[in-house]
């Protein structure tokens, strides 16, 4: 199954031959383009890291009550 990063990352580079493409297209030069085109792939990257950050699995509550005991002071 194809996760939201698989997408991510497939995304990256087509956007920015697409936009970069279609820029060209459109009247831009190439030397443009690019620059222009390559905010497209910075605003995914920049969703991909800090609007749906990933996440660590957390443990139950009880595996961090088991492995506190464990501390003894520096005294």
């Amino acid at each position: 199954m194809t996760g939201y990063y698989d997408l991510i990352l497939g995304l990256i580079p087509l956007s920015l031959i697409g936009v970069t493409a279609a820029l060209s297209v459109v009247g831009f030069s190439i030397t443009s383009a690019v620059p222009l085109a390559a905010g497209i792939p910075v605003a995914l990257i920049g969703h991909a890291l800090f609007v749906n950050s990933p996440v660590d699995d957390t443990q139950s509550s009880s595996d961090t009550v088991e492995s506190s005991t464990s501390f003894e002071p520096a005294d």
